[in-house]
């Protein structure tokens, strides 16, 4: 048998954190035991009917079976543009401020090589979604990791690079509700962003997966295109995966800066074929008819952090509450590294759970529960982490 060897971008390619996890998954339920994971965002909750229905219309349509629009169907891109103003008050021109996409990771992914060439500075946040470095890897571009630490409310400081830096760099990832920490962003933190980029011509690549899941009405996380100026710089990606729980349906959008689109647009229409029109018909219902269905998502996902923080808190597990996300960042017990503490949970209990370390050097200390399963579910979980 022929010994091929991997090209150098993925020879120093680390385990991608959730297939590794996957693995030592499988290697204890091959043992018999009851698995309980909380350890991949994924929810649990079943695609809303009127959605799987009008994907069920639309792949009857005979159009639909042929390819669809590089950049997606214009019904899509206006819909994604008129939630964008009711829910955030922003404005987008469907025609060239918005490009569907198979999903938000996919995009993030392929952004890089629109404008990251060999040798170009890129500042991640850490810890991150593992995508942001290895994307910019993928293109040829040297990562600057800017840590995010809990006395800073897990926000980037911003001033902790030097203007060299800022100089050299061609863009900067931001994530809020953040994935891992579950932190949110405040205005001015946002504000403070587009004007340092402004000044130094960098991209601004905001990541809003987790925007609907949120815990206080008064409290929704914002679009950093609500902020003035951010459309000069900024290209920010969206999902309809954890909205309306369709993770499975690869399905997507970016938006903002016309440039910045149409550079993703361009790399986008020479390595895909865009997303099936059926699958966009149904994106289109999830946006125009959703919102009563995020809502009672919400309350899910808030009841189940209430439960699970108040198992933590008899626990004696400390954690950030989080105000959005389906995530819980909890401090490791003393004695263990975030690795050693996840790993003996998975082997006596059956718990998955994700070490923060996974996410980057800062994680450490720290793990990561997805509010992913049942109640009953939850409660079990922490009964038997307590017992260890």
């Amino acid at each position: 048998m022929a010994d091929f060897k991997l090209a150098n971008r993925l020879s120093a390619l680390p385990p991608y954190l959730f297939a590794a996890i996957d693995k030592a998954k499988a290697e204890v339920a091959a043992t018999g035991m009851d698995i309980i994971s909380l350890g991949i965002g994924d929810p649990d909750l079943p695609t809303p009917d009127f959605i799987i229905e009008a994907l069920y219309e639309g792949a009857k349509k005979p159009q639909n079976h042929q390819y669809p629009s590089y950049i997606g169907m214009h019904a899509f891109r206006k819909a994604v543009a008129d939630w964008y103003k009711q829910r955030f008050n922003v404005d987008l021109n469907p025609e060239t401020e918005v490009v569907s996409l198979i999903g938000s990771k996919e995009g993030i992914a392929h952004f890089p090589l629109a404008y990251v060439n060999p040798g170009d500075l890129v500042l991640v946040p850490t810890p991150n979604y593992p995508v942001y470095p290895v994307a910019t890897n993928f293109a040829g571009g040297e990562v600057r990791f800017m840590p995010l630490l809990e006395e800073n409310d897990f926000l980037p400081d911003l001033d902790a690079v030097d203007d060299a830096s800022w100089a050299r760099a061609k863009m900067i990832f931001v994530c809020y509700p953040n994935n891992p920490t579950s932190a949110t962003a405040p205005k001015e933190f946002y504000e403070r962003l587009i004007a340092k980029a402004k000044k130094f011509n960098v991209i601004v690549v905001s990541d809003l997966a987790y925007s609907e899941i949120y815990y206080d009405p008064a409290k929704k996380p914002l679009s950093i295109l609500e902020c003035e100026g951010a459309k000069d710089v900024c290209i920010e990606f969206h999902s309809l995966s954890k909205t309306y729980n369709m993770t499975g349906w690869r399905i997507g959008m970016a938006v903002g800066n016309p440039s910045l689109v149409a550079g993703l647009g361009k790399i986008k229409e020479n390595v895909d074929s865009g997303i099936f029109q059926a699958v966009q018909e149904a994106g289109i219902a999830a946006l125009t008819k959703g919102e009563p269905y995020a809502e009672k998502f919400r309350a899910i996902y808030k009841e189940r952090r209430d439960i699970m923080s108040a198992a933590l808190n008899k626990a004696g597990i400390k954690h950030r509450l989080p105000d959005a996300s389906f995530y819980l960042w909890c401090n490791t017990p003393k004695g263990y590294t975030s690795s050693e503490f996840v790993t003996k949970v998975l082997k006596e209990t059956g718990v998955v759970l994700t070490p923060g370390q996974g996410f980057g050097t800062p994680g450490e200390g720290y793990f990561r529960i997805s509010l992913t399963v049942s109640n009953a579910l939850l409660e079990e979980a922490v009964s038997k982490i307590s017992k260890l």
